[in-house]
């Protein structure tokens, strides 16, 4: 879970920031804190990000290099071994990795694309699905910041203008629907101004999109539209994502089903003012600010969930 928490700087971070002080002219530093707290809250030095970020990526890359035994290798930092055994169960949970440790032929596949394991896990079980035309745009939209802006003083002409492209039942599906509307629109930037749509990042997911495109065509996978059918795209976001799955427990409220952890769908969300909460559903991200709230969210199906998850359900 990605969590937006305050944290002190460590003091190698304060002594630098002082430095900019007198760095091109004269200059004083003032430190709003104490020396205690200098001392005894703050670390000597930042913990190095690759020892408190998920490693999946790290440790399937090092699998496909013929790297076995992971607790062995010689990191510049070495991770915290929980750490490593959480990624490779991630990875195994994708069909990346089979019981053993050693790379499965997906695993292979999604080595390809450099992008979340997941998304390429999405990716490659979406042509057999023959949705991957729908689920590229999707990742693309995934792989880039909110395109989504809320300009001061126009809040609300923001707010009406993003409920325009809302699909009830899925984010995953408004994400599509506004690529979808773009294209139609001749990748026009007025398009992206009259609906508060960052066009630098609409550009960059239509590279994305370009390049996995082609990463696919390289190695021979299915290209296909399912068209309107979108309860497929659904069941394949589900067959990629059951392992963070969510059941109703009140309006707006859920319960991860793995863990029992209360969460609860983002105010953003094109399911928070629906007329009815579904019973399931899967998300992209659970975020920690002020609650637990689940990023990105898809209704599915239970039936989905007991069919590909039944190591859980």
């Amino acid at each position: 879970m990605d969590a937006l928490q305050i944290f002190p700087i460590s003091q190698a971070n304060a002594n630098q920031r002082a430095g900019r002080a007198g760095r091109t002219g004269p200059g004083v530093c003032y430190r709003l804190y104490t020396i205690s707290q200098f001392q005894d809250e703050m670390l000597i030095t930042s913990v190095p990000e690759i020892q408190r970020t998920n490693l999946a990526n790290v440790v399937l890359l090092l699998k496909s290099l013929g790297v076995q035994d992971l607790m062995r290798f010689h990191f510049m930092d070495a991770p915290p071994q929980d750490n490593i055994l959480n990624s490779m169960y991630q990875l195994w949970i994708f069909g990346a990795l089979d019981n053993t440790g050693s790379l499965t032929n997906l695993g292979r596949q999604m080595v390809e694309f450099p992008l979340d394991p997941a998304l390429s896990k999405l990716l490659i079980i979406s042509c057999d699905m023959n949705c991957s035309e729908e689920i590229l745009t999707i990742v693309s939209m995934l792989s880039v910041p909110s395109v989504f802006y809320r300009p001061k003083g126009r809040e609300e002409e923001s707010d009406n203008a993003r409920e325009k492209f809302q699909v009830p039942e899925s984010d995953h599906l408004t994400l599509l629907n506004v690529f979808t509307q773009w294209r139609k629109s001749g990748y026009s930037s007025a398009f992206c101004a009259k609906h508060f749509l960052h066009l630098k990042a609409m550009r960059k997911i239509r590279e994305v999109r370009q390049q996995m495109k082609e990463i696919m065509e390289q190695h021979n996978m299915n290209l296909q539209s399912i068209g309107s059918d979108w309860d497929v795209v659904r069941e394949c976001l589900c067959a990629t994502f059951f392992h963070q799955a969510a059941r109703i427990k009140g309006l707006g409220e859920y319960v991860n089903l793995r863990t029992g952890m209360p969460c609860h769908l983002h105010p953003t969300s094109a399911l928070y003012g629906m007329g009815y909460t579904p019973d399931y559903v899967i998300y992209h991200e659970l975020i920690m600010t002020t609650k637990e709230y689940m990023q990105c969210v898809t209704s599915v199906d239970g039936n989905w969930l007991a069919k590909v998850g039944p190591m859980f359900y």
